[in-house]
C-alpha cells in the first residue's frame, strides 16, 4: 500500500454554501427527477450491506486491512493532542476496531454506535458498550462526549451538514471531533472502466460507484456546522490487488458496495462487466499483472467552541510592526525601493 499526502486545508472567511452531495455523474435514465433530491443514498440498503459485511469480517481477518489502515491514521491524530479524554464515541464503529483501541489507550468511557445491528453486536463482543444507531439521527444528549471519532462512515450520510451539526452538539465545550471518510477520486480507475464499458454497450451508464465528497467542500462543512479550528486534509492510498475481483471482495467486506438511491435496479450484464474488467487491467495493470486501486482518504478535524481556544486578532490591534520584526524598512504601497 503506497500513500501520498496533501497539505491540510483550513477554510478562510465565512463558509460558502456547500454544493450537492451528489458529486458523481447523474444517472443515465434522465428525464425523471428523483423523488427526494436530498436523498443521495439508500440508507436501508447500506445497512443491509453492512450487515452482510459482518460475516466477512468475522470469517477473514484480512478483510479489515483498509479499515485498519484508516483507523491507524485516525488514532494517530490523538497523539498530537496533549489533553486527556474521558468520554469517547466511535461513530460508524463497524466491529469496534477504533472503540477497542480507545479503551486500550485508557479512556474510561467508550461507546460504539453502528448502523448495522450485526456489526454493533460484534463491537459489543470486544467488551465495548455498543448500540445500533443512525448517523443521521443521533440518540445522544448535548455534551455527552469530549471525543468523537468516526472511521470511514460519514461519506454515506445524506445530510452531512446536519450530521456534523448533531455531532458538535453531542460534544462538550473544547471537545474534539476527528473523522476519516473516502473522498473524491476514490476508485477512480473502477469508475472510469465501468462508465466506458456500459456507455459503449448501452449508450448510457447508471451510477455504479458511489459519489464522494471533495476536500474543500468537507472543510467548509465543518465550519458551517460551527466547529472551531476546522482542518481537512487528504491522503491518497494506492492498493495493489491480484485482479479486479479481489478489489470487489474488499469493497464488499467493508460494506462499501453501491447504495446510491438512483442506481439501476438491473444487474450489470456479465459481458459488460467482463469488458470493464479487461479495460481496467489493460489501462492500469502493473508489469507483474496486479491492478492498483486508488482510495482518497479525507481526515476532518474540528473542536467544539470554547473560550480558551485561539482566536484571530482584531484588525488593527497588533502591538508591533511586521517590518520591525523582519528588520526591514516599511514603505507605502507602490513606493519604489531606494527613495
Amino acid at each position: 500500500m503506497r500513500a501520498m499526502s496533501d497539505g491540510p486545508y483550513a477554510p478562510a472567511g465565512p463558509a460558502r454554501p456547500a454544493p450537492s452531495r451528489a458529486l458523481g455523474r447523474a444517472p443515465s435514465h434522465a428525464g425523471a427527477a428523483p423523488a427526494d433530491p436530498a436523498r443521495v443514498f439508500d440508507r436501508a440498503l447500506h445497512r443491509t450491506r453492512r450487515d452482510r459485511a459482518a460475516a466477512r469480517l468475522a470469517a477473514d481477518p484480512k478483510a479489515e486491512t483498509l479499515l485498519a489502515a484508516a483507523a491507524e491514521r485516525l488514532l494517530d491524530r490523538l497523539d498530537d493532542v496533549t489533553r486527556r479524554f474521558t468520554a469517547a464515541l466511535d461513530l460508524g464503529a463497524r466491529h469496534g476496531l477504533v472503540a477497542a483501541a480507545l479503551r486500550a489507550r485508557g479512556i474510561a468511557s467508550v461507546v460504539a454506535a453502528e448502523l448495522s445491528p450485526r456489526l454493533a453486536r460484534m463491537a459489543a463482543g470486544r467488551g465495548v458498550p455498543a448500540l445500533a444507531a443512525d448517523e443521521e439521527a443521533l440518540p445522544f444528549a448535548a455534551g455527552s462526549f469530549d471525543l468523537i471519532l468516526s472511521n470511514l462512515s460519514l461519506h454515506w450520510v445524506n445530510d452531512l451538514p446536519g450530521a456534523l451539526l448533531q455531532l458538535r452538539h453531542a460534544l462538550r465545550p473544547d471537545g474534539l471531533f476527528v473523522a476519516t471518510l473516502w473522498g473524491l477520486g476514490t476508485l477512480a480507475e473502477l469508475r472510469g472502466a465501468l462508465l466506458e464499458a456500459e456507455s459503449e454497450a448501452t449508450g448510457g451508464a447508471a451510477p455504479r460507484v458511489s459519489p464522494f465528497p471533495d476536500l474543500r467542500d468537507a472543510a467548509g462543512l465543518l465550519q458551517r456546522a460551527g466547529f472551531a479550528l476546522p482542518v481537512a486534509d487528504a491522503e491518497t492510498l494506492s492498493v495493489l490487488y491480484p485482479d479486479v475481483f479481489a478489489l470487489f471482495a474488499d469493497i464488499r467486506a467493508m460494506g462499501e458496495t453501491n447504495a446510491v438511491a438512483e442506481r439501476s435496479r438491473r444487474p450489470l450484464p456479465r459481458g459488460v462487466l467482463m469488458d470493464a474488467v479487461r479495460r481496467y487491467a489493460a489501462r492500469h495493470a502493473t508489469a507483474e499483472g496486479r491492478i492498483p486501486a486508488t482510495f482518497r482518504l479525507i481526515t476532518l478535524t474540528g473542536w467544539a467552541p470554547h473560550e480558551s481556544q485561539q482566536r484571530p486578532l482584531r484588525p488593527g490591534s497588533a502591538a508591533a510592526r511586521l517590518a520591525d520584526a523582519l528588520g526591514t524598512e516599511e514603505r507605502s504601497a507602490g513606493e519604489k525601493a531606494g527613495r
